[in-house]
């Protein structure tokens, strides 16, 4: 077994001169940063007081599933002889917000659109999707059901 370490920092940047003195008195910013990467300006949900032209972490984990799976499919794709030649998943996710304020994702579905090569690869390329969850990192660490709906076609 090999163990991988990752690293990244994250800064509340949101402090508007009296702390969180009252849940009003302070904006939900954060910078999210790997070091020498694009930082990424975070803030929570707007239906939690979060700033919307800014990343938050249920859509960071929906962009996680979905590019991990991306990765692992389409390397999976390329050891079995399938040319993909377009990818592009447009993720969605369901989370329970309890009368309590506590909170868990249900599901996510990922809905990959791909565009193989051959019309031929198009029945591989739908069953690889399956093992590609079976790998996918993420898929592994969490807590609730990874769906897929893929389409798969072919221009020729």
């Amino acid at each position: 077994m090999k163990e991988h370490q990752y690293k990244a920092t994250v800064e509340w940047t949101g402090n508007l001169g009296s702390g969180t003195d009252h849940y009003n008195s302070y904006e939900r910013s954060h910078l999210i940063s790997v070091k020498d990467k694009v930082i990424i300006q975070g803030s929570s949900d707007p239906a939690f007081r979060g700033n919307p032209s800014k990343h938050n972490p249920e859509e960071l984990l929906l962009a996680s599933l979905s590019s991990c799976h991306m990765l692992w499919y389409l390397h999976l794709c390329s050891v079995n002889n399938i040319v993909v030649e377009e990818y592009i998943d447009h993720a969605t996710g369901k989370m329970i917000e309890e009368e309590s304020g506590k909170g868990f994702f249900k599901e996510v579905t990922l809905s990959p659109a791909i565009r193989v090569q051959r019309p031929e690869m198009i029945d591989k390329a739908i069953a690889l999707h399956k093992k590609a969850n079976e790998y996918c990192f993420i898929a592994n660490s969490v807590n609730f059901p990874v769906l897929h709906q893929p389409h798969v076609r072919s221009e020729v």
